[in-house]
């Protein structure tokens, strides 16, 4: 997904929801941040690395594909993006290596998302937003895992855009190019995608880089065959998911306001979008690269305000003025010990399933799980009663 979703649609789920302006502004910022927050940010404003939600293409390209580095990888894109669905499924003839992979398969109404809800819950308005984010990332992102892996995360030349128009209905093939200084043209079908390397670790291989932006854009509909399916066509219909991670949103913020006890699973407030349901639709479904106007002008009329746009800057001087023992509790704190604490209970889930690709996991009896080492300040965090 994209700023029109994770920015101006989320603040739009958390004003149906009931939060006032101002909280669906951080939570939606929060939402927002998770695809910026990397360990080079981090580093400019000297906080903990080990909040970091994302990896520049600078990073990534620099990144090695030993066995740390490939965890370092897997423990922030399985984390905040491509949440795992079913950390114990069993195959037949499958290798564990495969099956490690296999597990990591990103899917919607997980236990891990059920999970990353209940932690938020009765925490800060940044955790909410980072919530928000890997919930509506489950409804984009299914079918592909936050783990480099060819594999899994192939989209091969049978790939096919689902095109309605006027109630006619046909199939174009995707065509794929690798030049970044083009952009995706929607009328030609025309994409750009990460370039194909047969290694099966090779960076181009994380996520959903072979299938390029189509996940990211609510408009379309294809269709492809993975291999980790035997080959099976899966039908990716980005209108329906997008609505269904709206409505989503708005009953697990709903939730973390106290208006529902817990979440569950499969349960989608879509009584709360009744008077608006035809306006979205038509944003979702209206083919261009970027809805963030539509979703922008849709958020205003519905809080009578006007949405700021995302300043990556904007709490950047408030955290670095802050005394050191201040600073957790500034904007950016708060966002970090929340993102700390969504990557250490991940990262402890997936290493007492016995899979190993988002590293160890040491499990804290006094203190609860607090993840591998450098979520150490997770501890600290707590024991000041925090």
């Amino acid at each position: 997904m994209q700023d029109d979703f994770h920015y101006y649609a989320t603040y739009c789920a958390a004003i149906i929801s009931g939060y006032s302006h101002e909280e669906s502004l951080e939570i939606c910022y929060s939402a927002e941040l998770v695809d910026h927050c990397s360990r080079t940010l981090l580093s400019k404003i000297r906080a903990p690395l080990a909040a970091a939600t994302t990896q520049l293409q600078s990073e990534l390209m620099d990144a090695r594909t030993d066995i740390l580095e490939i965890q370092n990888i897997t423990r922030i894109w399985a984390s905040f993006h491509f949440l795992p669905f079913d950390l114990r499924a069993k195959l037949k003839h499958r290798s564990a290596l495969y099956m490690n992979k296999y597990r990591l398969i990103c899917n919607t109404n997980s236990d891990l998302l059920v999970d990353t809800v209940h932690l938020a819950g009765g925490g800060s308005l940044q955790a909410a937003g980072i919530a928000m984010h890997i919930l509506a990332d489950t409804w984009a992102h299914r079918y592909f895992a936050g783990t480099p892996s060819l594999v899994i995360n192939n989209v091969n030349s049978y790939c096919y855009e689902l095109i309605s128009d006027e109630e006619k209905h046909r199939e174009r093939a995707v065509t794929f190019h690798h030049n970044p200084v083009l952009s995706d043209d929607v009328y030609k079908g025309y994409y750009s995608n990460s370039v194909y390397q047969v290694r099966e670790n090779s960076i181009m291989n994380l996520g959903h880089g072979r299938a390029g932006h189509l996940p990211d854009y609510s408009f379309i509909r294809y269709k492809y065959l993975p291999a980790w399916g035997e080959y099976a066509e899966i039908i990716k219909d980005n209108p329906s998911d997008y609505y269904h991670a709206f409505c989503q949103m708005i009953y697990a913020m709903k939730v973390l306001r106290g208006t529902y006890p817990i979440f569950e699973k499969e349960k989608y407030d879509t009584k709360a979008v009744t008077p608006w349901e035809d306006e979205i639709h038509e944003i979702l479904t209206r083919r261009r690269l970027n809805a963030s106007k539509d979703w922008k002008e849709f958020g205003e009329r519905l809080s009578g305000h006007t949405i700021e746009d995302f300043d990556l800057g904007k709490f950047q001087e408030e955290y670095g003025n802050a005394d050191k023992k201040l600073r957790d509790n500034t904007f950016l704190g708060k966002f970090c010990l929340a993102a700390m604490a969504q990557k250490s209970m991940v990262t402890n889930q997936i290493y007492k399933s016995g899979n190993m690709l988002a590293g160890f996991s040491v499990d804290y009896d006094k203190f609860g799980f607090k993840g591998i080492k450098d979520f150490m300040k997770l501890v600290e965090n707590e024991k000041r009663g925090s």
